[in-house]
């Protein structure tokens, strides 16, 4: 039995199409019984009063594409730097098209995606 190496592993995920990591993901889960999700932290006293901070990343959420898909696929390859596939099946999936963005890039981009017919959420 040959081992592959981590860069080996790497090359052949980068091959793969947005949907097929994604099932790849789900089927590591499974089978570790391990969360891709990023750790929530446990807030503190001090974060769980009034004076909390203001939010200054926020992810770029695709709901759905609407009826322009074409151009909704455009405007998430411009946002993404994804290949046409990958782009194509992130609008079609929907999801998180840019995450911990600023805020103002965060509205430039839900603007861009509206723009092109699609429902965006920003959180």
């Amino acid at each position: 039995m040959s081992t592959l190496t981590t860069e080996q592993i790497v090359e052949a995920i980068k091959a793969k199409s947005l949907t097929e990591i994604m099932e790849l993901v789900k089927s590591i889960e499974d089978t570790f019984g391990v969360s891709a999700a990023a750790p929530v932290a446990v807030a503190g006293p001090a974060a769980a009063g009034p004076a909390a901070e203001e939010q200054t990343e926020f992810d770029v959420i695709l709901k759905s594409a609407g009826d322009k898909k074409v151009d909704v696929i455009k405007a998430v390859r411009a946002i993404t730097g994804l290949g046409l596939k990958e782009a194509k099946d992130l609008t079609e999936a929907g999801g998180v098209v840019k995450e911990a963005a600023s805020k103002d890039d965060a509205a430039k981009f839900k603007k861009d995606l509206e723009a092109a017919g699609a429902t965006v959420e920003l959180k």
